[in-house]
């Protein structure tokens, strides 16, 4: 067999003689053999394609397995501590489908939609690996909501309903994933009865960390349900359901912690934080939010506190104020291009008048007054003079054109 030196061979594949000296080290190049210090090269060896370039990602064909069988790589103990994203993305480099999952999530949770749209439109042309594919669905999913677009929406759920299951196991992660996106726009309507009673024993453990999340998701869209009378579950009603989220969120919490997986124990934080809100008990969630802050803002995860400035908008800001200055100023950004068009997907696809233009104070006394509070507990409750409420509704009545009995649909 004929042999070339590294420096010629690095002249004709136009790369340095360091980089070709670590890929023989690695073993990318067949039959290169090493001479002391220096590497002899095939004459007919091939350039392996360069993994840490999108190109050479894109052009990859292998159908390499994700590390996790799950297709919420970032909900999983990949993202361990606060500030790790950098890191965590660049271990995945031997993996091109699992470093763009994973580096496309935590773009997500950072707001930066473009770059979610390119990583779906990549793992699903490239449609290889099964949990690739439902990623791949997932991430179009979210950048619908952002975009407001019903077309790419139904697009993402044909991509997860197609995905090619290959057993029981993997058709339930299916149902998880339709869920999971179903849950984002608060429709519970298809859920299945496992999934509503928080029977997860048949998904795999790598699974579990987002079934965690959705399910608190789902028992807050109840609640609210409940509360608001928009749907009936027997021998509940009112706030109940509400007041009795916490007591399954906090285990919830205290395992995410156990399992380090920041990202699950973020979104739980700030779910249990809502629940507390409308309970009346501002103290336990913002003791919540300032933990969930600790965890987000190192890696600058603002997209996903932009996301729950519909629901507590008004204690984020306060407990951001007193943090970070200009990541107050970007959440308050990002949430206002999130909310109009989540508005318009959820209205479009729910049948329901769903609102954006309210302010964090209207949406409030909204939501209160969906659940049949009356104008002294709202003014008890918001810290408002019974007139500045009366004011409030006649407002949200004029933007909306909805009657007081109808403002569940505010959300």
């Amino acid at each position: 067999m004929d042999y070339l030196k590294t420096e010629e061979v690095a002249q004709q594949w136009g790369i340095s003689s360091r980089r070709l000296q670590t890929l023989c080290a690695e073993g990318k190049i067949e039959g290169a053999v090493r001479f002391g210090r220096a590497w002899m090269i095939p004459k007919d060896a091939k350039k392996p394609r360069d993994g840490r370039t999108k190109a050479g990602r894109m052009a990859d064909a292998s159908d390499m397995p994700m590390p996790k069988k799950t297709p919420f790589l970032h909900m999983t103990n990949l993202y361990s501590a606060p500030g790790c994203a950098e890191s965590a993305i660049e271990a995945l480099s031997e993996n091109p489908e699992a470093q763009t999952l994973f580096a496309a999530e935590i773009a997500y949770s950072r707001g930066q939609i473009d770059k979610v749209y390119e990583s779906a439109n990549y793992l699903l042309k490239k449609h290889s690996g099964f949990y690739a594919v439902l990623a791949g669905g997932m991430l179009l999913a979210q950048c619908a909501i952002w975009r407001g677009d019903l077309s790419m929406w139904r697009k993402a759920k044909i991509h997860i309903s197609e995905a090619n299951a290959k057993n029981d196991t993997e058709r339930d992660i299916i149902t998880l994933s339709l869920c999971a996106v179903d849950s984002m726009l608060y429709d519970v309507r298809d859920f299945p009865e496992w999934f509503k009673i928080g029977c997860f024993e048949m998904l795999h453990k790598d699974a579990l960390p987002a079934a965690k999340v959705f399910y608190a998701k789902y028992l807050y869209a109840a609640g609210h349900g409940i509360a608001s009378q928009t749907a009936e579950m027997q021998g509940v009603s009112g706030l109940a359901l509400m007041g009795l989220l916490p007591a399954t969120i906090e285990p919830m919490i205290s395992w995410a912690m156990a399992d380090n997986t920041v990202i699950s124990e973020i979104y739980l934080r700030l779910t249990c934080a809502v629940a507390y809100h409308y309970t009346k008990n501002d103290a336990q969630a913002i003791r919540h939010i300032d933990r969930a802050l600790a965890l987000a803002l190192p890696d600058k995860l603002y997209g996903l506190l932009a996301e729950y400035c519909r629901t507590i908008g008004g204690l984020i800001e306060y407990r951001l104020q007193k943090l970070d200055a200009e990541a107050l100023e970007e959440v308050h950004r990002l949430y206002h291009s999130y909310v109009s068009n989540w508005a318009k997907l959820n209205s479009q696809i729910t049948g329901r008048q769903v609102v954006a233009n309210l302010t964090k104070q209207q949406r409030a006394v909204a939501r209160l007054a969906a659940f049949k509070m009356s104008d002294a507990q709202i003014a008890e409750r918001m810290h408002m003079s019974i007139s500045g409420v009366k004011q409030a509704i006649r407002t949200i009545k004029q933007k909306s054109g909805l009657e007081r009995d109808a403002f569940a649909a505010i959300l």
